[in-house]
């Protein structure tokens, strides 16, 4: 099969948020899309002002600075294309945008009366990036759309109630201070049914099904890389993935180590499978407690392994599927959906014996005997040519409501990562996010790259289509 074109980018690290001191903590409490949003909360420590429950005052002395954010435009969601030639200093840049950003914010936190000089600051050193990334793209072909424009920041408060809740929340015990609020969890048993399986759409037509055992990554793959959107770039998710399947991923792994590594799949299955580990909110000390992705970007308590991990590709449309190519890109639900705003965010919450109720935005609690579930079900109409995109979705998107793909893209199988945890009653848990993300539980996500031997997709193919159940 002729070998399909992708995005590739020169190893380079983006630059590290510094490690929290004292009461300081990065929040993002509301942005309208296209925006990156950091928020700063000085919070009041045990036995300070307001550990009785009260709010805390809100004046910047030993309370909070309540909400106020630095949003910016995000440069990144506006790119369209992107071709191979300016892949490298395009990314390098767009990582550097986000350093301005992070370090703008700690300058602007430390002493909230320089917000005029540090915004700015911030508005030149981002014209100047941007003016790179224009540069990058116009000497390979490219017309971007005024990016230009996209360089000036500004200052807003967002929810008081939010502020409200995080300070309370911090001072009752939240490990991290950035979240997960108890606003974010709810009792399973209160929430009315709402679908009649697992929340991800039953079968079409294609009705059989193959599932990939790969383990529930008793070898302890972890890392904060990016292989599909940041790929390169070491720290680029800014929190740890649990990965099975292929054992070479990181985010310097090229097609051809992908191709020779180990695997953890039976069948010879080297593709990898890998979403954002959950944590107990505990105040375990994990191995990464001091490190990029886990507690330098506010990632802390114990990492639960899966009680149980399904991966399985059904067919989920009207029509047939056709094999996958080799190495593609296929990822699920957005890491930054609070800041974005839902449009992409994909993953549903439940309960076992619970299923027919499910949560988009909220963590369930779960009585006693049943385990949290995450379901994250992907694309899986393909464009018929690329195995990754600017964007890395406009190849491979979603079927319409009949389940039918769009003219000029075709069907393959899709896959549902099933993900079940034996979470104790009542405990506080979240799934790692990046920083200003709050660990909502509307930034799950999942990541697949297809490194199936062509006689297992063949496989997979022939099962779904004659209605048969492989493994």
């Amino acid at each position: 099969m002729k070998r399909q074109k992708r995005i590739t980018a020169r190893p380079h690290k983006r630059a590290r948020l510094a490690k929290r001191s004292g009461a300081l903590i990065l929040t993002a409490l509301a942005a309208c899309g296209g925006t990156a949003v950091i928020a700063a909360q000085a919070l009041a420590g045990p036995g300070g002002p307001g550990a009785d429950g009260a709010d805390a005052p809100a004046d910047g002395g030993t309370g909070t600075v309540a909400g106020r954010t630095i949003s910016c435009p995000d440069v990144g969601q506006r790119l369209r294309s992107l071709p191979p030639a300016a892949a490298p200093e395009v990314n390098r840049n767009l990582g550097q945008l986000d350093a301005q950003v992070a370090q703008a914010f700690r300058r602007w936190s430390a002493d909230p009366g320089t917000q005029s000089v540090v915004l700015r600051g911030l508005e030149k050193d981002r014209k100047a990036t941007i003016g790179r990334i224009t540069d990058a793209l116009r000497r390979a072909g490219e017309q971007p759309d005024a990016l230009d424009r996209l360089s000036a920041c500004r200052t807003t408060t967002g929810s008081a109630t939010t502020a409200r809740n995080a300070a309370r929340d911090a001072r009752g015990g939240n490990s991290a201070g950035n979240g997960p609020f108890r606003d974010d969890f709810v009792d399973i048993k209160t929430v009315r049914p709402n679908t009649r399986g697992n929340g991800q759409g039953g079968r079409g037509t294609a009705s059989g099904s193959f599932r990939s055992e790969c383990g529930r990554n008793e070898n302890r793959h972890n890392n904060p890389d990016n292989l599909i959107v940041a790929p390169g770039v070491s720290n680029g998710a800014h929190h740890m993935h649990d990965y099975v399947g292929n054992l070479a991923t990181n985010a310097f792994s090229s097609d051809r180590e992908l191709a020779k590594a180990g695997t953890t799949c039976g069948n010879g299955d080297r593709s990898t499978y890998y979403w954002p580990v959950l944590r107990l909110r505990d105040n375990g000390r994990e191995r990464d407690a001091d490190a990029p992705g886990g507690g330098q970007d506010g990632n802390v308590g114990t990492i639960l392994r899966p009680a149980a991990v399904s991966l399985e590709f059904d067919g989920n449309g009207a029509d047939k599927v056709t094999a996958m190519p080799p190495f593609l890109r296929n990822l699920t639900g957005d890491a930054k959906a609070l800041t974005n705003g839902p449009a992409n965010a994909n993953a549903s919450w439940s309960c076992t014996g619970f299923e027919n109720r499910q949560l988009k935005n909220k963590y369930p609690l779960c009585p006693r005997g049943s385990k949290v579930v995450r379901s994250l079900a992907f694309p899986n109409c393909w464009d018929g040519r690329n195995i990754d995109s600017a964007n890395h979705r406009t190849h491979v998107v979603f079927p319409n409501g009949n389940g039918q793909c769009r003219n000029g893209f075709r069907a393959i199988p899709r896959l549902v990562q099933r993900l079940t945890y034996a979470v104790p009653p009542n405990a506080q848990y979240a799934v790692d996010s990046f920083p200003d993300q709050l660990h909502n539980p509307v930034t799950d996500h999942g990541d697949f790259i297809n490194v199936m031997p062509q006689r297992l997709m063949r496989t997979a193919v022939d099962c779904i289509n004659s209605g048969r159940d492989c493994r």
